[in-house]
């Protein structure tokens, strides 16, 4: 795939965040920063230190135990809403297509939260972990990415 210029390029996980615009063309693409986000999440056992709660049925000795709150996978899934909230409001600012490389499980979360703008310009959908990646190997990534294939 081609990265016209203007082009926006999302690349995030459950922690991290990079929204870059190609400011080259697109024999040439440069990716320039946006804006960028990480927030900390530690496991959940370093979060919480409650034991799950427990249940009694109304008759009889039987007893339930309720599953513990996951607070790393509720700060992920929080932290994908608020990521889509910023790209909503840097595609209402910015011009050109949309590109959002994520890891599968953040790029499901992320797909419940976009906004028409976001919508309206996605031109393709990279379900890769990239964020630690270096510009050069984002963009071949890109480049080798097949839309069709996804069909």
């Amino acid at each position: 795939m081609k990265l016209a210029s203007g082009t926006l390029v999302l690349v995030a996980d459950g922690r991290k965040m990079l929204v870059f615009r190609n400011d080259g063309d697109t024999k040439y693409p440069v990716l320039t920063t946006v804006t960028h986000r990480q927030i900390d999440n530690p496991p959940t056992s370093d979060q919480g230190s409650d034991a799950a709660g427990r249940t009694f049925a109304s008759t009889g000795e039987r007893r339930s135990t309720y599953r513990e709150t996951d607070w790393h996978q509720q700060a992920e899934d929080r932290f994908a809403s608020d990521t889509a909230e910023a790209l909503e409001k840097i595609a209402s600012e910015e011009k050109g297509a949309i590109v959002i490389v994520s890891a599968p499980g953040s790029l499901g979360e992320l797909r419940k939260h976009y906004g028409k703008a976001v919508q309206d310009r996605l031109i393709a959908e990279i379900d890769k972990d990239l964020t630690n990646h270096t510009n050069d190997e984002m963009l071949s990534v890109i480049a080798a990415y097949d839309a069709s294939a996804d069909r």
